[in-house]
Formats: structure tokens, sequence, C-alpha cells
């Protein structure tokens, strides 16, 4: 029978039946293979083994996925937006399409005001020393990291189902007890101004062309040590989520912009649980927001069995310029990416999307160890966290649904459907010596090998 076309199906092109097939996309730790399509495909058929056996079922549904991505720093977008207009144009193509080339980034992640990978602190309201600005009257959303909005724009053009969250590093200094972008925290008397700035920004991002879907009120809110950073309590969050910014929202017609709390470590679940508990603020919250710095991934379960209505999404974890390409890949696999969604996360974010070869910019007292998803010098280099994003982003598409599969010890993996009407596994295997295993699905059974320290998205027709 002659090779027939399906061209609404772009991951069988050549298949009149490509339910019995499955296709893989493999990346090793040694670099040999790097999301990089296998030429031979494997096959359901009736077969029995010995060996190790993932079950999927795609009956058992669990959490449905939002998105994967990075976030869009200041840094990142000064980089991306000094390429030449086609190699612009050429990379974000190739992020944010799901396409043969493309690895299909479906979510980002935004400051508000500076992060530590930017240029230098700023806020959208800076004043003299001794002045304040209650009005807001001095509100600009150009003082800094100005490339931000117009690549968001560029990104948004090519494709505009892009979900946007941000966080604010810190408030403006004259909100902050020690009138300092490092550390301090908010002043009780500028809680109301605190929820207006925030209010104020959304609101100039749409007048921009730009929806901000979530935000979460800090980054890191324990964290008093980078630059910029704030201080904020689970108490003190609770109370500004209650009586300052959730009215705010709801006030300015943003309802519908989701509220997430914490922004933070897996060491330390009481924060969430302790503002979840506050009925008058989970009123307003959709959710809880996670990095993985401290703690067991597990922590997103527990919160989610006290919780199971609030969502959890994996917002940030970078990659150090210290670490080896093998054993970070290998690590962020496991636990940010299947451990996250294993645990109910609905989001999975790696953190830079972009630095320059020595992991530049940032701002004096930020992270200057901070590996981008890319590196952009002469020329553009992917790294550990592109390819750890690629292996979900491009198949698990927002509107997936996470699915059974049977949980190994040595073989970590995390399947899911997908509108489409596609299964998706991704396994891995952070052993020294290859493994072979059994997929099974709906009866049938198709043998798999993953070489020694690898990781394997396997894509198949549901029906």
């Amino acid at each position: 029978m002659p090779e027939q076309t399906h061209p609404h199906d772009p991951f069988f092109p050549f298949w009149e039946d490509p339910s019995s097939f499955l296709a893989v996309w493999l990346t090793t730790a040694d670099q040999t293979a790097l999301f990089q399509r296998q030429p031979n495909e494997l096959c359901f058929a009736d077969n029995a083994n010995d060996f190790p056996v993932i079950t999927v079922d795609a009956k058992q549904k669990y959490q449905v996925i939002e998105g994967f991505g990075f976030s869009l720093t200041g840094g990142s977008a000064m980089l991306i937006g000094r390429l030449s207009a086609a190699d612009r144009k050429a990379l974000l193509r190739e992020l944010f399409l799901p396409d043969e080339d493309g690895i299909g980034v479906s979510f980002l992640r935004l400051s508000i005001g500076a992060s530590d990978l930017s240029e230098r602190c700023f806020s959208y309201d800076d004043r003299p020393a001794g002045q304040s600005d209650f009005e807001l009257a001095h509100f600009d959303i150009e003082a800094g990291d100005r490339e931000v909005i117009p690549l968001l724009r560029e990104i948004l053009s090519i494709n505009p189902e892009i979900k946007i969250m941000a966080t604010t590093w810190s408030a403006p200094t004259w909100m902050k007890t020690n009138q300092s972008f490092v550390g301090g925290k908010l002043r009780s008397d500028c809680y109301a101004v605190y929820a207006a700035y925030l209010v104020k920004y959304l609101q100039t991002m749409r007048n921009r062309g730009i929806t901000v879907h979530a935000i979460t009120p800090q980054n890191e809110p324990l964290n008093e040590k980078n630059e910029p950073s704030m201080v904020m309590e689970a108490g003190e969050q609770a109370e500004f989520i209650k009586n300052h910014l959730g009215p705010a929202l709801s006030t300015a017609g943003l309802a519908d912009v989701e509220l997430f709390c914490w922004d933070h470590n897996c060491d330390v679940p009481e924060y969430p649980l302790e503002v979840f508990a506050d009925a008058k603020a989970r009123r307003y919250l959709s959710g809880s927001a996670w990095h993985l710095y401290g703690g067991d991934i597990s922590a997103l379960s527990e919160v989610h069995r006290a919780y199971p209505d609030m969502k959890l999404y994996f917002t940030e974890q970078w990659v150090g310029i210290d670490g080896q390409f093998g054993g970070d890949s290998m690590w962020h696999m496991k636990n940010v990416l299947i451990g996250s969604l294993r645990n109910w996360s609905r989001v999975v974010l790696e953190w830079n999307l972009a630095s320059d070869p020595f992991c530049r910019p940032h701002t004096p007292g930020g992270e200057a160890r901070c590996v981008g998803a890319l590196t952009i010098g002469e020329e553009v280099a992917r790294n550990v966290a592109y390819y750890v994003i690629a292996h979900a982003a491009k198949f698990v598409r927002p509107g997936s649904v996470k699915i059974y599969s049977d949980e190994h010890e040595f073989l970590p993996n995390v399947a899911f459907l997908t509108p489409e009407g596609y299964i998706v596994l991704i396994a891995l295997n952070d052993e020294a010596e290859a493994r072979f295993f059994t997929i099974r699905f709906q009866g049938k059974s198709a043998v798999a090998t993953l070489p020694a320290n690898a990781v394997a998205t396997y894509v198949w027709r549901a029906v």
C-alpha cells in the first residue's frame, strides 16, 4: 500500500493507522541526542516479556495542564530584542510555535518592575529619597526593561494564545520599611497604594495590548537577600490579599486575573496553608506558586490534599553555571518536570529564558551564575532548561489532562491525554545502564529502550 500523508497530523505524516505506532523524541546526558526524533518508531502489538511495565490509562484523569515555559526577564528581552529582525523572528517562531521546527512554549512569567536579572533595580514609580506618590501620578511602565513590551507584542503576533503571569520582586522603595530595594517589608500604610500600583500595572499592560492572566503579590516572600527583594510573612500576605489586592482587582474589573500566593520553595508548605486557612483571603485566590531551591516537590501534593480546589503552579527553577549538562538535565527532568506534574502542578516554568555567555545581565546584588535556557552571544546556544521544557511543551498543549501511569522508582514518568487525542508519555532513565521496559495501553504493549541517563517523550494516538 502506498504511503499516505495526514496533513493535520504533524507527528505522524506517513501512517495510515497512527494509533499503532509511537513516535519518540530523545535527549541524552552526553548530548549525543538533543530533543531528537528517533528514526525507528515503536509499535503496539500483542507480546509478553519480563521487562518493567508502564501502564498508561487515559480513563483515570487528574489536573488540566495550562502551559510550559520560562520567565521573560528584562535581561532576556534585551538580549533577544537586539538580534537582527530575521534572526529574532526565527528564534521566536522556534520558541513559541509547536510546529515541525518549534517547541511550543505556551506560558511566560514576567517581573513587575525589576527582577534580579534586570540590568538595574527599578519600580514603575520611583521617587527621590524622602518623597512618596500615593496618587501614583508618576507611574511609568517605561521606567526600565524597555524591551519587554515590544518583544511581548512580537511574541503575541506569533502565538496570541500565550498565557502570561507576573510577579513583583519589590514594591517601590518609598512604600517599604527600609526604603531599599533589598529586603524590608511593605509599610502598613502602603498596603492600599501597593494594591493600586499592581492594578495600574495590569491596566497599563492591557492598554498596550498585553493581557496578564495571573499574578503573585511577591516573589520569594521569605528571601530578604536578593536584589531586589521584599519580605512578606504569611499573615501579612493574607491580609494584603483579603483587604486590599483582592478587592482592588474586583473594583477595577480585573476579577478575571487569577491571584496566586507564596511563589517560593517547597520547604515551607506551612506558608500557603496559612494563607489558604484565611477564608476571606482564599475567596480571592486561585492557588499557590512554587520553586524548588529547598524542600521536596511532594510538598505540592500536601497542599493539594488540604485544598484540592486550589491550583498549583511551578514557576521557577534556575540552572547554575557551575553545573554540568548531564547532571542538571536529569535532575530537572526528574524533579521539576516529572516531579511537579505528578504532584498536581498545572504549569511548569524554568527560570530565565536567555542570558549572555557571562550570565548577564543581572542587578549588582542579583544572581550572577544563572544560565539561561538560551545563551545569546555570537551564536544562540540551547541549554538544559530549553530541552526540559521542549520535551513537554511541544506535545502537551494547554488543555491536555494528566492521566494515570504506573509510578516506578527507576523509571520516573508522567502521561497526558491531549485535546487532539494524543497520548504523551515522558519517561526518564537517570541510571548508568540502559533500560528496557514495556509501555502498555489498552491491552497492547510496545517495548522501549532508554539509554543510560536519558529522557524520552513518546507520542501516539489514543484511538
